[in-house]
């Protein structure tokens, strides 16, 4: 069993990359600590710890659009996850699939022969 403890020797939070478990589409990136990891890996569905709140949330609980956790993975440093989910609807409290649709432009990037 996993020791979640590793997870939180650096901080009481941490991020967590959202993936779809099909398409691998980046679709948000959140925050978690320990007790929204224990409620994620005991209900099936993504918490996280709202910064701006400062409490637990549900991704779904007012939409209706939650993220259906199949996998959770760590990273090589144990101080990231990423959760391969199924979304129930969009992702992004704007309505989009993903949270990551605002494209930067590159400078010079279109000079690179």
């Amino acid at each position: 069993m996993f020791d979640l403890d590793q997870l939180f020797q650096k901080s009481d939070l941490i991020s967590v990359i959202i993936q779809d478990v099909e398409t691998r589409e980046v679709l948000m990136l959140g925050f978690t600590n320990k007790e929204a990891v224990e409620l994620t890996l005991k209900t099936g569905t993504a918490w996280f710890w709202s910064r701006s709140r400062q409490q637990l949330w549900n991704k779904g609980e007012t939409s209706g659009n939650f993220l259906q956790v199949e996998r959770v993975m760590t990273d090589c440093d144990t101080d990231t996850l990423l959760y391969l989910c199924r979304p129930d609807g969009p992702t992004c409290h704007t309505g989009a699939r993903s949270c990551f649709f605002n494209e930067i432009p590159m400078n010079g990037k279109d000079d690179v022969p």
